[in-house]
């Protein structure tokens, strides 16, 4: 009978553990969490505008502070100031300075024509203090500083004698010409170059009030940079090119970070490109929580009603076709790693496994993965894009890899919409992402969840050995039409070093034979997107030969995974240089670079201010141990 009663008991008492674990696991989200991260981060002054830097814009009001430079001389004026822009002709050049995230202090350098002039801004407890700090002009030069409303807010503004006053809807706002020479117009303030002046919203501050403001906020703000050590100046890049990245996006009241203001203005307001987005998380996540939550949020939810996030979401219009390389289990995971909140999974597990389900629902030919694109009818889009709806075209850039050798051969099957090509990158990123996302069902109790998704990574890893040429010593794209493996060579067949799939042997024959080879990718700059040998890498056009972050990244990642040291070394080391080249001097963070001369600027498509050419950096930032290690597990 005690033996009885001991069974029951052990019985009952397993049954309330496994109910409350239940319960907890089940209580249901209810996204307060997220509101209150877009109200925390939607306010204060900053540079809120994408179309210029030179704007100041205080949120929640939506009120701006314009900064427009006029050039007499020529009749010319600069009214949207935008960093990288100097390759289109004779437009500005902008070198960024400083900038921190919250906008409490900011600043640049402008060279246009003949007028050089430094702006910096301090903001603390809802106040604007602008440093305007004239280094070359000629005579009548001036600065424009012109106040609006944005995004159809309401608000009266009155211009006179000097003082911006503006009503809106919560508050009045004062701000005031602080020193300096300056006319007062009906809608704005023309300041002369020929002397410092100051814009304050305390209107009894003085000019050396304002300037010993402006200096603190900086001395405060560079400090922050101290503990990064030898890695400050990789920090640094990194950081301002994020932060001078981060912008308000009025249509869904959030704060996001697009890969770079030109970007935007090319779409005609915003853009999220899905794995930029991500990596941009990742990057943020070393010191903003808050920014790297927002990013992950707003790239996941820009999930289609077919199940997929999209190559990118924007202000007018998103790809209903095509999807992008499936890495946002995998960020969020790492994340989530950094801060331990649950509210996180919970706000995006969902979406992440309709995505993961979609890929093998969608993107599977006899067992392996192949990128593709969906026919259907859009709305009104440009004429580019359309081109690219249910093509090979938009297979490709499914892939992210726009113009990658790897498919010149590949043949676009229109039933199955698909290139059939079966792809090492897509299905060793895929195999990450249900393992990624198994951990977070796992974090979360679903356990029959994370159960499917580990079941379906065996899957894919077990069909992705199939590539391996035992010969060659590394995985192979498989042409699904002839049946015959591919020996155009890219990164993306390093990949499956992230999704832990080959032994330690074969990992080590794929850098000695590969990585370390001359004719293939190794050099002084490394990695090029095609090999050396490839009759493509001449072309040093775009994916077709030349560098791109993102992939030197996510090798890295895999490096980590196996006993590789000298092979993680020397991508951290050539990375980080490759970056620094163009950084130091110039303070250029390209889109991608020249694989034999590390320069960013000679092929006329590299982005100058692009933030995930900044992953050649984070490599060293996470191996010195300011990021959770990505070997480490989430429990």
């Amino acid at each position: 009978m005690k033996i009885l009663i001991v069974i029951f008991l052990t019985f009952f008492s397993l049954h309330l553990t496994l109910f409350a674990q239940t319960q907890s696991t089940q209580r249901t989200y209810d996204g307060k969490e997220f509101e209150a991260l877009k109200n925390r981060l939607a306010k204060g002054w900053n540079t809120w505008d994408t179309r210029s830097v030179l704007s100041h814009v205080l949120l929640p009001e939506s009120l701006a502070i314009d900064l427009q430079l006029i050039d007499h001389e020529l009749g010319d004026t600069l009214k949207e100031t935008l960093i990288g822009r100097e390759d289109f002709g004779s437009k500005e050049h902008v070198i960024p300075g400083p900038h921190a995230y919250d906008g409490s202090y900011t600043e640049l350098i402008v060279e246009w024509h003949k007028i050089h002039v430094k702006i910096q801004s301090a903001s603390q407890n809802g106040q604007l203090f602008l440093l305007i700090s004239p280094i070359q002009f000629s005579p009548l030069d001036s600065i424009i500083v012109r106040p609006k409303m944005l995004w159809g807010r309401q608000g009266t503004i009155a211009v006179d004698n000097g003082k911006i006053s503006v009503k809106t809807g919560s508050k009045k706002i004062e701000l005031a010409m602080v020193g300096g020479q300056y006319t007062s117009k009906k809608d704005y303030l023309t300041v002369s170059m020929n002397k410092i002046a100051a814009i304050s919203s305390e209107v009894s501050t003085s000019t050396q009030d304002i300037k010993k403001i402006i200096s603190d906020a900086r001395e405060k703000f560079m400090a922050g940079r101290s503990k990064y050590k030898e890695d400050s100046e990789l920090y640094n890049a990194m950081q301002t090119s994020l932060s001078w990245n981060v912008i308000y996006e009025p249509t869904k009241n959030r704060v996001i970070t697009p890969v770079s203001r030109l970007w935007n203005i090319g779409w005609n307001g915003w853009v999220l490109f899905e794995w930029d987005t991500y990596f941009a998380a990742y990057m943020l996540s070393l010191d903003n929580k808050d920014l790297a939550y927002a990013n992950a949020i707003a790239m996941t939810k820009e999930i289609t009603k077919s199940g997929f996030v999209p190559n990118y979401g924007s202000s007018n219009y998103a790809s209903d076709d095509r999807s992008e390389p499936p890495v946002g289990a995998l960020i969020v995971k790492e994340i989530y790693k950094k801060y331990k909140e649950k509210w996180l999974l919970n706000e995006l597990f969902d979406d992440l496994l309709k995505w993961n389900r979609w890929w093998s629902d969608k993107r599977d030919i006899d067992g392996y993965l192949c990128w593709g694109s969906d026919p259907y009818i859009p709305g009104k889009i440009p004429a580019f894009l359309i081109k690219g709806i249910g093509t090979k075209k938009g297979a490709q850039w499914e892939s992210g890899l726009d113009n990658s050798p790897m498919w010149d051969d590949a043949v676009y099957d229109s039933t199955k919409h698909c290139l059939m090509l079966a792809d090492v990158g897509l299905m060793s990123l895929y195999i990450t992402d249900c393992r990624s996302l198994a951990e977070i069902a796992d974090v979360l109790g679903k356990m029959q969840i994370a159960k499917e998704l580990t079941q379906r990574a065996d899957k894919y890893a077990r069909k992705l050995e199939t590539l391996w040429d035992d010969q060659f010593g590394l995985y192979l794209n498989k042409n699904l039409v002839t049946g015959k493996l591919s020996r155009r060579l890219s990164p993306t067949l390093f990949y499956p070093l992230l999704a832990k799939v080959p032994n330690q042997q074969k990992a080590s024959r794929m850098m000695k034979e590969h990585f370390y080879n001359p004719d293939e990718f190794w050099g002084e700059f490394i990695m090029p997107s095609i090999s050396r040998n490839d009759p493509a890498f001449k072309d040093n056009k775009y994916w077709r030969g030349r560098i791109w972050a993102p992939m030197n990244f996510l090798v890295y990642l895999g490096t980590r995974n196996y006993q590789l040291p000298m092979a993680k070394k020397d991508m951290i080391e050539k990375s980080k240089n490759l970056l620094l080249k163009s950084w130091i001097g110039t303070y250029h963070i390209f889109e991608n670079y020249n694989s034999v001369n590390g320069r960013g600027d000679d092929s006329g498509m590299s982005d100058a201010f692009y933030h995930w050419g900044s992953l050649l950096g984070f490599m060293d930032i996470i191996n010195n141990g300011f990021m959770p290690s990505p070997q480490l597990s989430i429990k």
